[in-house]
């Protein structure tokens, strides 16, 4: 005789006296609706007595990924990426070599005030 595990058959695993009202789907809910920046609406429930500061202002859309607001009408922005630099657009970026002692001499003469050697 084959006998896998410690369950009796015909049962559940982990199944108990347990009903519904017991794991709190009957809890009164209150139903927030929240848009992202396309325009697509999500709904998320929270406990009826749950104080209105600790109920989120901005989620993350679990479709789109983007961030949503409760505000239908002014949801938040699309983040805008930006394109990836190469190294060349990085080196025309840079200061000439008279900027970088400047900026060093500068930052030379603040430390040696700090420090009193004036």
């Amino acid at each position: 005789m084959a006998t896998g595990g410690n369950a009796i058959r015909g049962t559940r695993v982990g199944s108990g006296p347990m009903g519904e009202q017991d794991h709190g789907y009957h809890a009164d809910r209150i139903a927030i609706s929240y848009w992202d920046g396309l325009g697509n609406e999500t709904v998320r429930y929270f406990a009826a007595g749950l104080p209105e500061e600790e109920i989120p202002d901005i989620i993350d859309h679990p479709h789109s990924g983007l961030p949503a607001g409760r505000d239908k009408e002014n949801p938040p922005e699309i983040a805008k990426a930006e394109p990836y630099k190469t190294h060349l657009a990085y080196v025309k970026e840079r200061r000439t070599d008279e900027e970088a002692e400047q900026l060093l001499g500068d930052a030379l003469a603040q430390l040696r005030e700090r420090r009193g050697q004036g």
